[in-house]
């Protein structure tokens, strides 16, 4: 089976609100197979620092992400998830996505045909990417 490069995000927001109103925008990138959602875990950390995880299933808030087509679960681990708990700030709540990138699929399986293989990347911030837009456009 072929399969493009994997990824995770910890998507992060302030207070106990996991603002379900992501999903279409998620559902969207699903739908153009853009991404394929392969497992998320929803963790609240409350205004004391005690922590709870959650999986979509668990909170009729979260039910919206149900809807999200993908393979959903078995991917993150405990580590995974005790790491983004240690890294949020008090009284927040995240989401933990991992997904595969399936625009590059193809890509991916041409590089491994190929013999080669990703020897580093990384996500640029938006904001240095608007600076240097901003500075080559001056």
């Amino acid at each position: 089976m072929s399969i493009g490069p994997v990824e995770y995000m910890i998507i992060a927001f302030p207070g106990s609100d996991f603002h379900a109103d992501i999903v279409p925008e998620l559902a969207k990138l699903i739908e153009s197979n853009t991404v394929r959602i392969i497992d998320l875990v929803f963790i609240l950390k409350n205004a004391d620092g005690s922590v709870t995880h959650y999986e979509f299933d668990q909170l009729e808030e979260l039910a919206p992400f149900n809807t999200l087509r993908g393979e959903v679960g078995g991917m993150l681990n405990q580590e995974d998830i005790e790491y983004a708990e240690a890294a949020l700030q008090d009284d927040t709540s995240a989401v933990i996505l991992v997904w595969e990138d399936t625009w590059a699929t193809s890509l991916a399986t041409a590089v491994r045909d190929a013999g080669g293989f990703v020897f580093e990347g990384a996500r640029i911030p938006p904001e240095l990417v608007e600076a240097a837009l901003a500075e080559t456009a001056t």
